[in-house]
């Protein structure tokens, strides 16, 4: 597919764009850049973008999405109750720390397994496409969710690459806006790993 037809995709579905999708997509934004600037305001945005991404897969219809969102919904209650009291003193909110490696082995292990096993699960009883890939982001974006609500450093290694194979998985399956909205994410988690890695060394020192 040449440059102009990718391009009038993308305008296509942008102008088919309801005002509630737009307003999730923006606060989805917003709760990333926040994020990245460790603002204990990225979870309220989250919040708000997550209520309106269950309405929109429920009116579509995709009942699993709409799981997925209510766990995010739940997260982001956590986090911000995590950012804010989860310190050991209760008087300060929590500070970034970095998880030691054999943490991530056991989570790369783990998530891998679970990822083959959910793959092959949909690749054999449902229609889907890029099964195994659908899968990989999916699992992957859970545990790593669950890194940011407990300020891993990390959390944001995870994303580039979570977001890196969204940029492929939509683009290939024709979803331009949505492919493009994943690398600006990419753009963002990439900022958000190099500001929080500052903070933590001022917060150190």
């Amino acid at each position: 597919m040449n440059f102009e037809a990718i391009s009038q995709a993308i305008a296509k579905a942008a102008s088919a764009m309801t005002w509630v999708e737009a307003v999730a997509v923006v606060l989805g934004l917003l709760y990333l850049i926040l994020a990245s600037r460790e603002s204990l305001w990225c979870w309220p945005a989250a919040l708000l973008s997550v209520c309106l991404y269950i309405y929109i897969c429920l009116n579509a219809k995709l009942y699993s999405e709409t799981g997925l969102q209510f766990f995010y919904l739940a997260m982001a209650i956590y986090g911000w109750y995590s950012w804010k009291n989860g310190s050991q003193s209760r008087n300060e909110e929590l500070p970034i720390t970095v998880w030691p490696l054999r943490y991530h082995i056991v989570i790369i292990l783990a998530g891998s397994l679970i990822t083959i096993l959910a793959g092959y699960i949909m690749d054999n009883q449902t229609d889907a496409a890029l099964p195994y890939m659908d899968a990989f982001t999916t699992v992957f974006s859970v545990i790593t969710t669950i890194m940011v609500t407990r300020k891993v450093l990390e959390n944001w290694l995870y994303w580039i690459i979570i977001d890196g194979v969204g940029v492929y998985m939509y683009f290939q399956r024709e979803l331009f806006l949505t492919s493009l909205l994943f690398l600006i994410y990419v753009g963002i988690v990439i900022y958000g790993y190099f500001d929080w890695q500052k903070r933590m060394q001022t917060a150190t020192a």
